[in-house]
């Protein structure tokens, strides 16, 4: 399995780029795919929800009128939770979201959604992109020839670029990563994953460990 390397103006190069086979052809496990995005977002929550219980709610101990022969029901004190304004049922506490995958699971999926892209044609490969200085407008030139100026693109880096990461930070639809720094929700959030040359090495080494 091949791809075409284009250079930044979207053109061919002439270069071929062999893509391992147990990476970008397997059969695709929607299931392993849903569990690590499910995985990533549950990380997401902040998980500080909290409601008041009765013994936290401020107000008086005292019962609000004596146990029988008023002919309506037993009352405890005004912080009842049947009463306006007292402690909540089983409200929200705080807690923790996280959950453990293993690897090989998060691997599976990284491979299930990197095949799908590419029966979708939706993956390639660029040579090096060296920007000079900070320009958004120079990332800009480059999204434009390649087509990708109105889609959603993530670009994997093979080493930390700082220059192209600025360049793109204000962009909505652009998002720029290393290749160890790639979760399955990553790549399946993008229309177009644009691979650096040299990062397609890496990051199918990364998969195999």
């Amino acid at each position: 399995m091949e791809l075409v390397v284009l250079n930044t103006s979207g053109k061919e190069t002439g270069k071929k780029v062999t893509l391992d086979e147990s990476i970008f052809g397997i059969e695709p496990n929607k299931h392993a795919v849903y569990l690590e995005v499910k995985q990533y977002l549950a990380a997401q929550r902040q998980g500080t929800h909290k409601s008041k219980e009765r013994s936290e709610i401020a107000g008086s101990t005292k019962k609000l009128k004596k146990q029988k022969g008023s002919g309506s029901a037993r009352y405890g004190d005004i912080k009842s939770p049947v009463f306006r304004g007292g402690g909540r049922i089983f409200g929200p506490k705080p807690r923790d979201y996280r959950f453990k995958l293993n690897k090989a699971l998060k691997r599976l999926a990284k491979k299930s959604v990197l095949s799908q892209k590419m029966r979708d044609n939706s993956i390639r490969i660029v040579e090096g992109l060296s920007i000079a200085a900070p320009k958004t407008k120079d990332f800009i030139t480059v999204l434009n020839a390649l087509a990708l100026n109105d889609k959603k693109s993530l670009f994997i880096l093979a080493d930390t670029n700082k220059n192209v990461y600025l360049s793109s930070r204000n962009l909505p639809k652009t998002k720029v990563m290393k290749f160890n720094e790639i979760s399955s929700y990553d790549l399946i959030n993008a229309g177009e994953i644009v691979f650096l040359e040299g990062a397609v090495e890496k990051f199918q080494e990364n998969l195999k460990k």
